[in-house]
């Protein structure tokens, strides 16, 4: 068995949203694993970021919905009848289905029955990211296949599923990584000494985000024809809280010049379109959709305040810690946020940014208010921001934790 080839299930791939796993997909091939990615659905982004192209992994796309690829499931189905792994992962499935008794659950033992039919020649572990859908199908195909697993945890997954699902995963696998120490703590809660769970930062490519060694305007929204541009980079979905955000620049005093530049895609984009011109914001705000790394980082360079209201939803969904604030750090981006889930990881208040509560308009109205008016305080900010980023935040760290974590395994079966 080829120990070093490993099969990483992922909910979509390539997505523009999640540059964190493309990076860290690319670092585990350059230590030397050989990768095979199995998605549960096909790409809805019209871009790809330069890493997805640096990939060299095969990308294996399983049927995204049952009915739509009948054959192919009812064949992987009748592989597996004379297989003792069909009754433990049946096993398994009867224990999961009373208290989770949906179409959504069915339909990842079948992607789990397709994966592990058509499982790729040699491969010997599995490793999910998210440990909510990815991770039921890489469960699933584990007893399957009576084969290894592990788990990279991040944040919609942790705080939406289910204690008894996480549970039960958590116990499953080898081992499970996650991006904050929320999200860690958790995890352990539920882990309950039955598993092992660590803490690895995603950090950043940083050969991808140099320095940016230029000096910033030091504009002061004095000056009309010389705004302060304060930018925000994420999908347009409700943990997001860019209708905070909207809220906050229409409480802006009527004398600042600013203008707001989003980048993302998102299925709130035209309410929160609607909601800008409500608020009479239209003039002052480009929306820019979805765009390649090498753009966002065209706009974190030009900019001059990156800003993100974070929120935790009704249902528990948030942010672990929004990728695009170390994106943004990294450029000596002064940075204003909020005190949720692991952005305090990164931005220390007054010293490495601003924190202001969630769904807290007039808050984050001050905080964008006193950014504006001073540039020192954006250039110490962003200053301090860049050095915790490259001194903490490094992808090489965390590619090396899972190196190891993935070595120590294969190491105790020889």
């Amino acid at each position: 068995m080829q120990r070093r080839k490993i099969v990483v299930v992922l909910k979509g791939y390539p997505r523009l949203s999640e540059t964190f796993i493309a990076q860290e997909l690319l670092g585990l091939e350059r230590a030397g694993f050989e990768l095979i990615l199995v998605a549960l659905r096909r790409p809805t982004d019209a871009k790809r970021h330069p890493v997805h192209d640096e990939i060299k992994a095969p990308v294996h796309y399983l049927p995204e919905y049952l009915h739509r690829e009948p054959l192919r499931v009812l064949r992987s189905l009748f592989a597996h009848l004379p297989r003792p792994g069909l009754w433990r992962a049946l096993g398994s499935l009867a224990t999961d289905l009373p208290r989770d008794f949906t179409r959504n659950r069915v339909r990842r033992f079948g992607q789990a029955l397709v994966l592990a039919a058509e499982w790729p020649e040699g491969a010997g572990w599995l490793h999910a990211h998210f440990a909510h859908t990815p991770a039921s199908v890489t469960r699933y195909a584990s007893l399957l296949r009576g084969l290894p697993w592990s788990c990279s945890a991040h944040a919609k997954d942790i705080w939406t599923s289910a204690d008894w699902d996480l549970a039960g995963k958590l116990s499953s696998a080898r081992w499970t990584v996650t991006c904050t120490k929320t999200g860690f703590d958790r995890l352990k809660e539920l882990a309950n000494g039955n598993s092992s769970v660590h803490l690895s930062y995603h950090g950043l490519d940083l050969d991808r985000f140099g320095i940016f060694g230029e000096a910033r305007k030091q504009r002061d929204g004095s000056a009309p024809d010389e705004p302060v541009i304060v930018l925000s980079v994420g999908r347009a979905v409700e943990k997001k809280g860019y209708d905070t955000l909207l809220k906050a620049l229409a409480l802006l005093p009527g004398d600042l010049a600013w203008r707001f530049e989003h980048i993302g895609s998102g299925e709130d984009l035209e309410r929160l379109k609607a909601l800008a011109q409500k608020l009479g914001l239209d003039g002052r705000i480009s929306w820019k959709g979805a765009l390649a790394q090498k753009e966002v980082l065209e706009h974190y360079r030009r900019a001059d305040i990156f800003a993100l209201a974070c929120r935790i939803t009704a249902n528990g969904d948030r942010d672990g810690l929004p990728n695009v604030l170390v994106e943004a750090a990294s450029q000596r981006l002064a940075c204003v946020s909020t005190d949720i889930s692991g952005v305090p990881e990164l931005l220390s208040p007054d010293e490495t940014g601003l924190l202001v509560p969630p769904e807290n308009p007039i808050a984050l109205a001050q905080a964008l208010e006193r950014l504006i008016r001073d540039p020192v305080l954006r250039a110490r900010l962003g200053d301090a921001a860049e050095q915790r980023v490259r001194g903490n935040f490094d992808h090489t760290a965390s590619i090396g934790q899972l190196k190891e974590l993935f070595e120590r395994e294969w190491r105790a079966a020889d």
